[in-house]
C-alpha cells in the first residue's frame, strides 16, 4: 500500500464486542504494514491483544493529531465519535457491524480493499451538518451540545403527552399536543424522523426537518426549515419531567418553562467515501428499492 494524505490515523472501536476486537487488531496490522503511524483510543485499546504495535490515546489527542479516524462498530459509534471529534474537522470513515448502517461505508467483509483505496487516495469527501443544541433555564444555559442526526423532546416512559411552542427566528410556527418532536439534519433524516413520517433529505442540503411525534392534531406535519433557521422550542403546561435526547444516546432532564435553541453549528462532519458509490446507490441498498419479493 501506498499512502497518500494519512501518515496518522487513529481507530476507535464499540466497547465489548469481540468482533470489533479482532477487526480493530487486524486493521492495526494492515496499518502497521503501510507504515503509518496508529492511534487507538484508549478504551479500545485496552481490549486489544497484547503485541499489537499502536499508541493508546484519548479523544482530545486523537483530534489533535490524526490525518484520519476509521470507527468500527455501527452508526451509534460512529455518531458518538462524530459528536466528540467534530470541532477537528478530521475525516472520517465507518466499518459497519450493525444491522443498517447508513453511516457506516465499508463492512468487515470489504475492509481490507476500501483500507488500501483510502490510503491510495480514492475517496470523496463528505461534509455533514452538525446541530448545536442549548437548552436555557430562568438562571441560565442548562446545557450546550451537539447532535448529529437529530434531537428529540419526550416523555421517556411516561404516556402522557408534551405540550410545546415551536418558533423559528423568533416567528411563531405553532403550538402542539405530541408524543414528542424531533429536530433532525438531513443525516438525521433517515433515522427516528423517518420511522415518524418525515421526509428523506439529501445529506449535502443544509436544512432542519421538525417531525411531531403522533401530534394531537393530524395537521400538525413535518416541516423543512433553511439552514440558518434559529428554532426555538419553549415546554408550556407540562407536570413532571420531560427528556430532551441527543442522537439517542445523551439524555437530559426536562422541566415546564425550559426553552431549547436548535441552530447549525459551526463545525461539519466530514465523512469519506467510495467515489463510485453515490447517496442514491445507499438507499437503494439499505431500502432494497427495485427488489422483487
Amino acid at each position: 500500500m501506498q499512502t497518500s494524505d494519512f501518515q496518522t490515523v487513529a481507530l476507535i472501536g464499540k466497547y465489548g464486542d469481540p468482533d470489533v476486537r479482532q477487526s480493530v487488531a487486524h486493521l492495526v496490522e494492515m496499518l502497521n504494514a503501510a507504515g503509518v503511524e496508529v492511534l487507538v483510543e484508549r478504551a479500545t485499546s485496552g481490549e486489544l491483544p497484547t503485541g499489537a504495535r499502536h499508541e493508546p490515546t484519548s479523544l482530545a489527542a486523537i483530534g489533535s493529531r490524526s490525518d484520519l479516524v476509521l470507527v468500527v462498530g455501527g452508526d451509534g459509534t460512529l455518531l458518538g465519535a462524530a459528536r466528540h471529534l467534530c470541532e477537528y474537522e478530521i475525516p472520517l470513515v465507518g466499518v459497519n457491524l450493525g444491522r443498517l448502517g447508513f453511516l457506516t461505508e465499508t463492512s468487515l467483509t470489504n475492509v481490507e480493499d476500501s483500507l488500501e483505496a483510502l490510503l491510495a487516495g480514492e475517496y470523496q469527501v463528505e461534509e455533514r451538518m452538525m446541530l448545536h443544541i442549548r437548552v436555557q433555564r430562568e438562571a441560565g444555559d442548562l446545557a450546550v451540545e451537539r447532535a448529529f442526526n437529530d434531537v428529540v423532546i419526550h416523555r421517556g416512559n411516561i404516556a402522557r403527552m408534551v405540550e410545546m411552542e415551536t418558533y423559528v427566528d423568533g416567528q411563531f410556527l405553532f403550538s402542539q399536543r405530541s408524543d414528542g418532536l424531533i429536530a433532525a439534519s438531513p443525516t438525521g433524516s433517515t433515522a427516528y424522523a423517518l420511522s415518524a413520517g418525515g421526509p428523506i433529505v439529501h445529506p449535502a442540503m443544509r436544512a432542519f426537518i421538525l417531525v411531531p411525534v403522533c401530534p394531537h392534531t393530524l395537521t400538525n406535519r413535518p416541516i423543512a426549515l433553511p439552514g440558518h433557521s434559529h428554532i426555538e422550542v419553549v415546554l408550556v403546561n407540562n407536570p413532571g419531567e420531560i427528556q430532551l435526547t441527543l442522537d439517542g444516546q445523551t439524555n437530559f432532564a426536562l422541566a415546564d418553562g425550559d426553552r431549547i435553541h436548535i441552530q447549525r453549528d459551526e463545525h461539519n462532519v466530514h465523512l469519506l467515501s467510495d467515489p463510485r458509490r453515490n447517496y442514491f446507490d445507499v438507499l437503494r441498498e439499505k431500502f432494497s428499492w427495485g427488489e422483487r419479493n
